[in-house]
């Protein structure tokens, strides 16, 4: 048979009549996408092997890790940026290594519904992560740090555990504000969380600190 092969797609705008020659695309921007609607947007419609779960876990991990859009099942929109571009590339390589195939379009002009749905989405995802990251400083960090003073459980183990936590949360929220290109709601507050459980960490640190400098004197 023969080897599959990925296409790809461009949807300009018609030209209107008389107009004079179009100009050379200009090159996908690096910043997030404008408050208008001249922005443009990449569209991936693919399908993978339907007997492999796995394939499909795996690209649609994949996509969602690089804030992708889902407006249909297998179907998936991204700003269009160089950063974005170059990591959607690796998905479509993916694809084709699960035995896969996929349509790639870059879409240079959207109706104004169109782009309100691809924004609205967007947000709500933005917003959606940034509250699970405030969910998550509430009530396992905090919590954790309430237990281990509670039973007085005061080692430098456990102090560098719960560090470890308090990177993974900056990594998290890192991560979300990189895929946030519309700026949602709720990015102040999850910020001020990872800081608070900061201070936290910081003042149980010291309790440690303090309790084992004073062991230690003792011997």
């Amino acid at each position: 048979m023969p080897a599959r092969k990925r296409q790809s797609a461009k949807a300009p705008a018609p030209p209107a009549k008389n107009s004079p020659p179009a100009k050379k695309s200009a090159p996908a921007k690096k910043g997030k996408p404008g408050g208008g609607g001249s922005e443009r947007w990449l569209l991936l419609i693919y399908r993978v092997p339907s007997e492999s779960s796995r394939a499909r876990v795996a690209v649609w991990r994949d996509l969602k890790r690089l804030g992708g859009l889902y407006v249909q099942q297998a179907v998936c929109v991204l700003p269009d940026r160089d950063d974005v571009r170059e990591n959607l590339q690796r998905v479509r390589e993916r694809i084709d290594e699960l035995g896969g195939s996929d349509i790639f379009i870059t879409l240079t002009d959207v109706e104004p519904e169109v782009r309100r749905t691809f924004v609205n989405g967007f947000l709500a995802n933005s917003a959606k992560e940034y509250a699970e990251i405030v969910e998550e400083c509430d009530t396992k960090f905090v919590k954790e740090i309430e237990f281990e003073r509670f039973r007085e459980n005061y080692t430098f183990e456990e102090a560098e555990e719960i560090r470890q936590d308090l990177e993974k949360l900056r990594r998290w929220l890192e991560r979300v504000e990189a895929r946030d290109w519309m700026n949602a709601d709720g990015r102040d507050e999850a910020r001020r969380k990872v800081a608070a459980c900061e201070s936290l960490l910081e003042q149980f640190e010291a309790d440690v600190y303090e309790r084992n400098a004073a062991k230690d004197d003792l011997h």
